[in-house]
């Protein structure tokens, strides 16, 4: 379906015609109508899809149409989002839009300092894009007032009560008034979110694109067994033989993602990390780095799983498996967008078999596991079905072993990583489904 069949106006098809959308994808051809409409809306859909676009078009327009006047220290639009990096993209999307529009737009996260988003909010703002903290520490400190807000918009409200903003998202719903749209644009929605959103919404219109909780199947997906200690010498390994070029790589902890960039800097391998402890500055310029090609490996932790829009990204790794399932979605979401197509290579040892069956449950597919050779795990991982069962209970740990050199075909110096490498040596693939051995 074309936009001018949805209702946008000229001035949006124009700007949507420069930046090349040609048509609208599932979720904007049934959300924009009906945010047009002013309805209330709850949208599950895959991650880049075009979420952002299914409500920052309809909202513009009309609020553009509508030509109220904003006064001091209030909004409009009112959006929040659980990150940094996700306020950064979304509000970058309304700017985008809405070039050629008299519409302004402003972004309010923790992590910088307060003082020039409360003097930029005096002047008021149509759509603020905010973090649930950083936006009530703007409302105690009456740098924000929300008696003007016509609609609300939760994206990515599951990650939000992930990040334990609940008693925040639950102060924000107190202090708006109940006459006003919400509108709830997630990949995913637990029964919690399910939960909230029928005390919020009025008579909402659900929009399911795809089934629930499921991963794009241009992305091709697949786990290789190692132990623990041997991460990083296979994931070394995984990117000198196969060639790989940007890599987004997933790390459980901020320590651990700065110890495996150290390593990948000491192999003279560009590499840059995303965390909380980094400063906001610090997290955008890497980001800005990574998508200029800068930077070969970004490695993060879950604060990047959702918010980074980064085109034709061929890999992502999980080099750890994240604690919580839904979250496995929105790392692998970063690839495969916009059509493109993409991996998702996942290195698991004997001790994430929990986190592997959680999330073969939550996805109902159990993925298929790629043996590296001369990586074969010591404490090997259990099968999984797929339906939360371990089918093979795992070995008890063997004693550690006194030396053990490098493996076959991994150098001990790496100086010179980018030279022509053989043939890599072919995986050992195990289907999902395969029994335990």
């Amino acid at each position: 379906m074309s936009f001018a069949e949805l209702g946008l106006n000229d001035v949006l098809l124009s700007t949507l015609a420069r930046l090349g959308y040609e048509t609208a994808t599932p979720v904007q051809a049934q959300a924009i109508p009906a945010v047009l409409a002013g309805r209330d809306l709850m949208a599950a859909a895959q991650t880049g899809t075009g979420k952002t676009a299914g409500f920052a078009l309809p909202l513009l327009q009309r609020i553009s149409a509508e030509s109220v006047t904003v006064n001091a220290n209030s909004v409009l639009i009112l959006v929040l989002v659980p990150t940094r990096e996700l306020a950064e993209q979304v509000h970058g999307s309304f700017r985008e839009y809405g070039e050629n529009l008299p519409v302004s737009s402003y972004a309010a996260y923790g992590g910088v300092s307060i003082n020039p988003q409360m003097m930029r909010l005096r002047r008021g703002v149509d759509v603020l894009v905010a973090t649930p903290g950083r936006l009530l520490d703007l409302y105690r400190q009456n740098a924000i007032k929300f008696s003007q807000v016509q609609t609300l918009v939760l994206d990515e409200a599951d990650r939000m009560l992930d990040l334990g903003f609940a008693n925040e998202l639950n102060a924000v719903f107190a202090a708006l008034h109940k006459r006003r749209q919400t509108l709830l644009f997630s990949a995913t929605f637990s029964d919690e979110i399910r939960a909230m959103a029928g005390k919020l919404l009025n008579n909402p219109l659900s929009i399911d694109i795809s089934p629930r909780n499921t991963t794009v199947k241009r992305i091709k997906q697949w786990v290789v067994p190692v132990d623990k200690k041997r991460k990083t010498e296979l994931f070394l390994h995984l990117l000198k033989t196969n060639r790989w070029g940007q890599v987004l790589v997933f790390v459980k902890t901020r320590k651990g993602v700065e110890a495996l960039v150290q390593t990948l800097q000491a192999k003279k391998i560009n590499a840059d990390s995303i965390h909380g402890d980094k400063p906001q500055a610090s997290r955008l310029q890497a980001l800005e780095r990574f998508k200029a090609n800068e930077v070969q490996i970004l490695v993060a932790t879950d604060v990047a799983a959702r918010g980074l829009d980064i085109d034709d990204l061929p890999q992502v790794v999980n080099f750890d498996l994240p604690i919580v399932a839904e979250d496995y979605i929105h790392r692998i979401g970063r690839t495969g967008r916009a059509g493109a197509s993409g991996e998702a290579i996942s290195l698991v040892c004997a001790d994430e078999v929990n986190l592997l069956s959680a999330i073969e449950t939550l996805i109902k597919q159990t993925l298929d596991r790629a043996e590296e050779p001369d990586f074969e795990p010591d404490h090997r991982v259990p099968m999984t079905n797929g339906a939360g069962q371990i089918l093979k209970k795992p070995k008890k740990p063997k004693a550690p072993k006194s030396s053990r050199g490098p493996s076959k075909g991994v150098p001990n110096n790496w100086v010179g990583f980018d030279a022509p490498t053989g043939k890599p040596r072919k995986a050992v693939v195990r289907k999902g489904n395969a029994k335990g051995r």
